[in-house]
């Protein structure tokens, strides 16, 4: 990009004391300019007329909908979002929930405008028992039980599965396809068979709780190799869950690269 035409962007994007609607026109023409096409031509691609192109780069006072059709003629993709000091408390509330877009190191990004609001946490670490664990990545367990697990984990969650004692390793992963709370009455009915448990195991783990939590898995796969429990500390501060946790961005990163390929 040619120096003079990045700073004609950079200070229309930038001008600041001014009204909105002001500020947005002269963002849409100088990136209108940049990529080389006069009002008409975008009116062309707008299938409006150019006094309407004309309108909204001198007024920017225009709905989200229109403004993201604009941008969208401009072969580009509308980001509208929220910054906030990175100290602030909001920070340390949703590290933990959420991918988080940094701009920098004083500041969190979090989109107001797009496809997904917030993009929940993809991953979460389950512990298992080993003999459950092995189950579970054989293919013949397909439903984990739970006493407690958020209903807000969208399809297509992978779980990272960590072998209890006296494997102490992750050893795996599987993707969650649904989350069912209902009955404990109902859960055994439906999911015995896909749990692999005992009845009275069953009925101990879920003592004194009218409901629990069935997740159903697919596409369960082992990890090339373990990675015990000394390893996960050292190179991730990872400490082992009672039930599960959502898997730290280190943690998450290093398996998808690391692991991306696992065994059939």
């Amino acid at each position: 990009m040619p120096k003079s035409n990045y700073q004609k962007v950079v200070s229309a994007v930038r001008v600041g004391n001014g009204d909105a609607g002001r500020v947005v026109g002269q963002s849409l023409k100088a990136l209108r300019e940049l990529v080389g096409l006069t009002q008409l031509e975008m009116a062309h691609r707008l299938n409006v007329g150019q006094a309407a192109i004309s309108k909204i780069e001198y007024r920017g006072d225009v709905q989200i909908s229109s403004l993201e059709k604009y941008v969208k003629a401009l072969g580009a993709k509308l980001r509208i979002e929220a910054t906030f000091p990175k100290d602030d408390k909001l920070a340390t509330l949703v590290s933990d929930l959420f991918d988080l877009d940094v701009s920098d190191e004083n500041q969190l990004v979090l989109p107001i405008f797009g496809d997904e609001i917030f993009r929940p946490q993809r991953d979460v670490v389950l512990s298992i028992r080993p003999q459950y664990s092995k189950k579970i990545i054989e293919g013949t367990k397909t439903v984990e039980l739970r006493r407690r697990f958020p209903m807000s984990a969208p399809a297509g969650t992978l779980a990272y599965i960590y072998s209890t004692s006296p494997v102490r390793a992750m050893v795996g992963r599987a993707e969650i396809i649904d989350v069912c709370k209902m009955s404990v009455d109902d859960i055994w009915k439906n999911f015995a068979a896909f749990a692999s448990i005992e009845k009275g195991d069953f009925d101990a783990y879920f003592d004194n709780l009218e409901e629990g939590y069935a997740l159903r898995f697919a596409n369960a796969r082992a990890l090339p190799r373990p990675l015990d429990l000394n390893e996960l500390r050292e190179r991730f501060g990872f400490e082992p869950p009672q039930s599960f946790l959502y898997a730290k961005p280190v943690l998450r990163k290093a398996l998808q690269d690391e692991y991306a390929d696992v065994s059939h």
